[in-house]
């Protein structure tokens, strides 16, 4: 499929699934960034942290699926008003799990592109991963049940219950709240961050091989001689300076072959 053209009915939408406990107006730099390239891009709800929105409570309560339904009205309605142009979603973090998890259970987009989407398997992080699988073991089953949901300042709070609970299943087990055979196809961009804490290159690299098909993927680790000076490449901070992140994709997806 062609790209640029005068009209402007094939250059893509970028469909961004954020990050857990970031609402959607964070994105408003990496939405500009896109946009300076002629494509157009836009930041999804994230549940429980838009403005004027429920939080997560005890009667208030999603899993992983409804976020992923979430995604799948997007991309409906996306190719609803523009059916000739590309749809790509890209995920940061939780969000990347959740384009992954849509890819495999629902009607695919046209590519994919994650930015320290990982499988947080407590095994990938340092000295053990002992903190994190304490948090998973102990922390939110333990306020979960107490409150019904995962308060804040726990990681990821006020977070709802059935979806930290499965969040934390998958740092205990390695396994994704969803099936992972067979493989992803979409054409896929899979890209880990060089001073990233929260999501270690092994567990990004967990994400890439067992959730995507090989031929599909595209593996690129952002290093800090890449970081323009006054960026950074944390696993937050990269939004609000996105431009190389945004220059690799665009450049990965002019070449990615497509029927």
């Amino acid at each position: 499929m062609p790209h640029g053209d005068k009209d402007g009915t094939s250059t893509p939408i970028v469909l961004i699934s954020p990050a857990m406990a970031i609402g959607s107006g964070y994105y408003r730099p990496l939405v500009a960034a896109f946009e300076r390239h002629g494509w157009q891009a836009r930041a999804l709800r994230r549940r429980g942290f838009e403005r004027g929105e429920p939080r997560a409570s005890r009667r208030e309560n999603w899993a992983y699926r409804d976020e992923i339904d979430d995604i799948a009205q997007a991309v409906a309605a996306v190719r609803a008003e523009s059916p000739a142009r590309p749809v790509l979603l890209l995920g940061q973090s939780l969000g990347g799990q959740l384009v992954a998890g849509h890819e495999l259970t629902r009607p695919p987009a046209d590519g994919v592109i994650t930015v320290a989407g990982a499988i947080p398997y407590y095994r990938h992080f340092p000295s053990g991963g002992l903190h994190v699988a304490a948090m998973a073991a102990l922390v939110v089953p333990a306020m979960t049940a107490v409150f019904g949901y995962l308060p804040k300042p726990a990681f990821g709070g006020p977070g709802a219950r059935t979806l930290m609970r499965e969040w934390a299943r998958m740092v205990l087990t390695g396994r994704p709240p969803y099936a992972v055979d067979p493989p992803i196809t979409t054409p896929a961009l899979v890209i880990s961050l060089g001073d990233d804490t929260l999501s270690p290159v092994g567990a990004v690299d967990d994400l890439a091989h067992r959730l995507f098909s090989s031929a599909s993927v595209t593996r690129w680790h952002h290093t800090s001689d890449q970081v323009p000076e006054g960026s950074t490449h944390d696993h937050i901070g990269w939004v609000r300076t996105p431009a190389t992140v945004v220059d690799r994709i665009v450049t990965w997806w002019h070449g990615t072959p497509r029927s």
